[in-house]
């Protein structure tokens, strides 16, 4: 006799696997997709609000120039010129808001220049030929790049 199964049972337990697959997969995406999802297209309108309700962290280049002029001039005529403070310096929207507020805020401490100057000018072939990039091992490992780029606003020799 033989034993083994029918081509019907084999169908049987294959539309089994498929009814509680497709059944765990409509429980989890119940789950984990927000109920308002699609309301209005293909995403979550939920989202706007949640991001609305982050604080700000970032003040915005026009209010640091308002306050640090001398440093905006001198970057305005280097090469740092078109980067914003915030890239160095970090999100500075509430030491804004406590000068705005007339409240004694905690100055923001210096960034390390060996630490800030290295994120963008390690050497990458991913970077411009002309773009400044040094390898740090080599160029200067043991001082900071401020002991022969005076101003780091306008770095030069």
């Amino acid at each position: 006799m033989d034993q083994r199964p029918s081509d019907y049972r084999h169908l049987v337990r294959m539309a089994g696997l498929f009814v509680v697959g497709i059944t765990l997969f409509l429980i989890l995406r119940s789950v984990f997709v927000p109920k308002n999802f699609g309301l209005y297209g293909h995403y979550n309108p939920g989202a706007l609000q949640a991001n609305m309700d982050r604080p700000i962290r970032f003040a915005g280049q026009d209010t640091c120039v308002m306050c640090h002029t001398e440093q905006a001039e001198i970057r305005a005529k280097g090469r740092h010129a078109k980067v914003s403070c915030e890239s160095c310096h970090g999100a500075l929207a509430s030491h804004a808001q406590a000068q705005a507020d007339g409240k004694a805020s905690d100055k923001p401490q210096k960034p390390d220049p060996r630490k800030t100057c290295v994120r963008c000018h390690t050497k990458s072939i991913s970077k411009p030929k002309t773009f400044p990039q040094v390898d740090p091992a080599e160029h200067a490992p043991e001082g900071a790049c401020t002991a022969c780029h005076v101003q780091p606003h306008s770095p030069k020799i």
